[in-house]
């Protein structure tokens, strides 16, 4: 077991796998990262309102890496990674329980050329309108305004001013840029507006990061429909947790 201390260390061991490299966040405080055999893992507190300990590997390798994390950063942190690994995991570790799937998207060229017309960067005085709106339209967005390191976000308003979709820049790591907190006015869906505003905020991301990702339910069906068009390619994951 050795422990990995910078980004190219990381990088090198996990091949450039985004969701590895993000979840390294930069190697700020308090992260962690270990790799034993062909597997990698990187704790990371916070990581989109949750500690994470993002996974890479043959399921020996990395159950041994997630049995030494554990007992290095706590029970609070959650394997995450690839599907398949992380319920073989699961049952290789008898502490953990698997808990959840979803999808982990990225992209790093938009697909098609089509403008975001309308949508553009909004002023910190706005954010209590982003938090309305999430309130009504995505009321389990991890990202909100005023959280640690949600950075920024973007939106849209009709002609009357009224702000009917946002998304953010949230949690992003220097070569991979996080899209979160995406919301569409109920009355304001079936426009494109979701779509629009996305594309503005995934076009900064790249230009700033190289690569831009998110997270989604794997039964938002309209949402992965979305960034498909968007070009983000989707791969299946899930976490697990100690329970309690």
């Amino acid at each position: 077991m050795r422990e990995l201390f910078t980004v190219a260390e990381v990088e090198d061991a996990c091949g450039g796998d985004d969701l590895i490299v993000w979840a390294a966040q930069g190697m700020r405080p308090g992260v962690r990262a270990f790799a034993h055999g062909d597997g990698v893992a990187v704790a990371s507190p916070g990581a989109s309102r949750r500690d994470r300990l993002a996974v890479r590997g043959s399921t020996a390798d990395v159950a041994a890496i997630v049995r030494h994390a554990l007992a290095e950063v706590g029970p609070s942190y959650r394997p995450f990674g690839d599907a398949a690994l992380v319920e073989e995991v699961a049952r290789a570790v008898p502490e953990l329980a698997f808990t959840a799937g979803f999808s982990w998207m990225t992209t790093t060229r938009l697909a098609g050329d089509r403008d975001a017309g309308g949508a553009r960067w909004l002023d910190p005085g706005e954010e209590p309108e982003v938090t309305d709106l999430l309130t009504s339209a995505n009321p389990g967005s991890y990202a909100v305004p005023g959280i640690p390191r949600v950075r920024r976000w973007a939106g849209i308003r009709d002609a009357g001013g009224r702000l009917l979709a946002v998304a953010a820049d949230a949690w992003s790591a220097p070569t991979v840029g996080l899209l979160a907190g995406v919301a569409t006015a109920a009355e304001a869906r079936g426009r494109g507006l979701g779509e629009r505003v996305c594309r503005f905020v995934a076009r900064a991301l790249l230009d700033e990061h190289g690569r831009a990702s998110l997270m989604v339910d794997d039964d938002n069906r309209a949402a992965i429909g979305v960034y498909a068009r968007l070009g983000f390619a989707r791969r299946r994951v899930a976490a697990a947790a100690v329970p309690g």
